[in-house]
């Protein structure tokens, strides 16, 4: 049996080179290759083609959860476990909802992580102690029973800007990263205030701490 394919993608080079290192030592993985930036993840693992990615929570660029909506629908035979420090019940539902299979605490043993990662190239999904004591499937259904969440109706290009906007680049720097005029970047702006009913960068921002695409403050 070939060994499970493994791309890692964490926004820290030391993180990446311990994972690489505990992953490596398992003599069933094979890790094939790493990114660093979420706007060039999903790219990243369209070319590779991995059994499984391993998404950081927070990253430059784009959070795991998005990378793992983008993933989820280019990439459907990658299986995505979120790796992070929040063990807060609103970023596992939303990785949940977006197309992750399994969530793991940066606390956990390497002998933990590497079970998740079994665990999720078989095709179940994997919670890690504690949240595992939380049953899965009452996340699934009350990811299925939620309302639809106003962010839900951003396009891809407009969730790029949002968070591009939330790190704090202004509108030639998100246009230089994404390949777009400001103007454009301007009127993709416009859109995200109307769509999410934001009146202010104040607003923005409370929404992407709320939304787990900035991090909270420990």
């Amino acid at each position: 049996m070939s060994p499970v394919s493994i791309v890692l993608v964490d926004d820290h080079q030391l993180v990446r080179r311990g994972l690489r290192s505990l992953l490596s030592a398992e003599t069933d993985f094979s890790v094939i290759g790493e990114g660093s930036d979420g706007l060039t993840a999903a790219d990243l693992v369209e070319r590779l083609q991995p059994d499984v990615v391993i998404l950081d929570m927070v990253m430059p660029g784009l959070t795991g959860v998005e990378v793992s909506r983008q993933i989820s629908q280019r990439c459907p035979r990658t299986r995505i476990l979120i790796l992070s420090m929040y063990a807060n019940d609103a970023y596992i539902l939303a990785a949940l909802r977006n197309g992750a299979a399994g969530y793991v605490l940066k606390t956990v043993s390497p002998e933990v992580l590497a079970e998740a990662v079994r665990v999720v190239a078989g095709g179940q999904k994997y919670l890690c102690p504690p949240l595992s004591g939380r049953a899965i499937e009452a996340y699934i259904q009350r990811s299925d029973s939620a309302s639809v969440d106003p962010y839900e109706t951003l396009t891809s290009r407009e969730r790029e800007v949002f968070h591009l906007a939330a790190e704090g680049y202004n509108n030639t720097q998100i246009g230089e990263r994404l390949a777009i005029s400001p103007r454009t970047v301007e009127t993709h702006r416009e859109k995200i205030m109307r769509k999410l009913n934001l009146q202010s960068f104040a607003d923005l921002i409370r929404y992407a701490l709320k939304k787990g695409i900035l991090p909270l403050d420990d």
